[in-house]
C-alpha cells in the first residue's frame, strides 16, 4: 500500500511523471502486450480496397458503412429502413469498419510493443500496414468520410458516420511514436501527414463535419477527441486550441450533470455502454490535450469535472449489479472491460483504485461490438 501511495504521489498532474505509471503498467501487463504484438506482426496489410459494397454511392477507396440500427420494413421491405435504436442488423455493410479495426489493434499492438521493448521491429512493421492505408495508390483509402453510415432508402451518408474513424486515434498516435524514434522516412512521413491533414479539414469544413462537431452526445464528444489527436499529429496548433476551448465551454458543462453522469446517454437503449464510451472519450480527450497550461483533468465547470465523472461511473464498472438504470437491450454481459478512462483517470487523478480494477478487467475483448466502441485498447502508448 505505502508503494502505491508513494507511486501515485510522484504523479499528481505532472507530465514527467507518466514514466513511473508506464514503467509499472509495463511490469503488470508486458506479456499480454508482447503476445499481441506477436501477433501484429503476422498480420499483411489489408484495407478498406478490398471490400466492396453494391449500396455504396462512392468509389473503391471511398470509406462506407451502414447505420447499426436501421433495418428493413417488415410490412413494407423495398421501403426505406427503419430504425430499431440501440438493436445492431447484422445484415448491414461493415466491412470496412471492420478492417480499420483490424488496422487500428495491429498498429496498437505494434506501438505497445515497441513501447514494452524497444525493439524497432514492431514500427518497421507498422510502417508497411501505414503505407498501404494513406500512400500506395492502389489500396489507399481517401481522406473523407461522405459514405459513413448510410441508410438504404434515406441517405448515402450522415455526419454521424465520422465516429467510424475513432479507430484511426491509436493509428495516429503510432505514427506519432514512429516520427519520435525517427522510423518513418521523410516521403512516408510527408504522405502521412498530407493524408491526416485533409482529413481534418474535411472534418472541419464539410457540413457533415460541422454537424457532428454539434452533435450534443457522445457524437461531438468523438469529434473533438478525433480532431484533438489529428491536428497534434499534424502541428495544427489552432484545432488543437479549439479542441481545448470546445471541451471547457461545451463538452464537458453541456453533456455532464452535477452528480458526474451523462443523462444524454443515460436516455438511450444502451445507457451503460454508452456511459462508459462517453467517459472513455473525454477522459481520452483530456489525456491528449492536458499539459501544465491546460489541466483538462481537474478543470471544472459548473460544479461538473472528469473526477465527478470518473466517481460516478466506478462503482457500477466495479459492480455492474448495483446499477440503477435500465440493462442495455443487446451486449449487457460484455461490459465492462479495461476502460482506458480508468487508466487515465488513476495517472491524472492519483487514484490507486482505478488502476487496481482497470488491472483486473478484461484487457483483450474480442466481441465486435466492444472493439467498436473501445477505440483505446493499448493506452500504454499515450503514457
Amino acid at each position: 500500500m505505502r508503494y502505491y501511495i508513494l507511486f501515485f504521489m510522484l504523479l499528481a498532474g505532472q507530465l514527467q511523471a507518466q514514466s513511473p505509471l508506464l514503467k509499472k503498467v509495463l511490469q503488470d501487463t508486458k506479456p499480454a502486450i508482447l503476445e499481441r504484438a506477436a501477433w501484429a506482426l503476422q498480420q499483411a496489410p489489408l484495407t478498406i480496397t478490398a471490400f466492396s459494397c453494391d449500396r455504396s454511392a462512392g468509389g473503391k477507396h471511398d470509406f462506407y458503412s451502414e447505420g447499426d440500427y436501421w433495418w428493413p420494413d417488415p410490412v413494407h421491405p423495398d421501403s426505406p429502413y427503419v430504425q430499431r435504436d440501440g438493436q445492431s442488423n447484422p445484415a448491414n455493410f461493415v466491412e470496412h469498419r471492420q478492417v480499420m479495426i483490424r488496422f487500428s489493434r495491429i498498429m496498437g499492438a505494434l506501438a505497445a510493443g515497441y513501447v514494452a521493448t524497444k525493439d524497432k521491429t514492431y514500427l518497421q512493421h507498422a510502417l508497411v500496414h501505414a503505407r498501404a492505408w494513406f500512400e500506395d495508390n492502389a489500396t489507399r483509402m481517401n481522406p473523407g468520410l461522405l459514405y459513413a453510415q448510410a441508410i438504404k432508402g434515406r441517405a448515402t451518408g450522415r455526419g454521424i458516420g465520422i465516429i467510424d474513424t475513432i479507430q484511426l486515434l491509436e493509428v495516429v498516435q503510432a505514427l506519432r511514436i514512429m516520427e519520435k524514434a525517427g522510423m518513418i522516412p521523410a516521403s512516408d512521413l510527408a504522405a502521412f501527414k498530407s493524408w491526416f491533414t485533409a482529413y481534418l479539414n474535411w472534418m472541419t469544413t464539410h457540413p457533415y463535419g460541422k454537424d457532428e462537431m454539434n452533435a450534443k452526445n457522445n457524437h461531438g464528444t468523438c469529434w473533438a477527441m478525433q480532431v484533438a489527436a489529428f491536428a497534434q499529429f499534424t502541428g495544427n496548433r489552432e484545432w488543437t486550441a479549439f479542441c481545448i476551448n470546445r471541451y471547457k465551454t461545451v463538452l464537458l458543462p453541456a453533456q455532464m450533470a452535477e452528480d458526474g453522469s451523462f443523462p444524454l446517454e443515460l436516455k438511450r437503449t444502451k445507457p451503460y455502454g454508452y456511459s462508459l464510451f462517453n467517459l472513455d472519450a473525454m477522459s481520452t480527450l483530456c489525456q491528449l490535450l492536458s499539459d501544465k497550461k491546460n489541466d483538462l483533468w481537474r478543470y471544472t465547470a459548473d460544479q461538473r469535472n472528469m473526477a465527478k465523472g470518473l466517481a460516478f461511473m466506478y462503482p457500477y464498472i466495479k459492480d455492474k449489479s448495483t446499477w440503477p438504470y435500465p440493462k442495455d437491450v443487446m451486449y449487457w454481459s460484455e461490459w465492462p472491460v479495461a476502460q482506458p478512462s480508468l487508466l487515465f483517470g488513476a495517472a491524472a487523478l492519483n487514484n490507486t483504485e482505478y488502476y487496481r480494477l482497470w488491472l483486473m478487467l478484461n484487457h483483450d475483448p474480442q466481441v465486435e461490438e466492444v472493439l467498436r466502441n473501445l477505440p483505446i485498447r493499448n493506452p500504454v502508448i499515450y503514457l
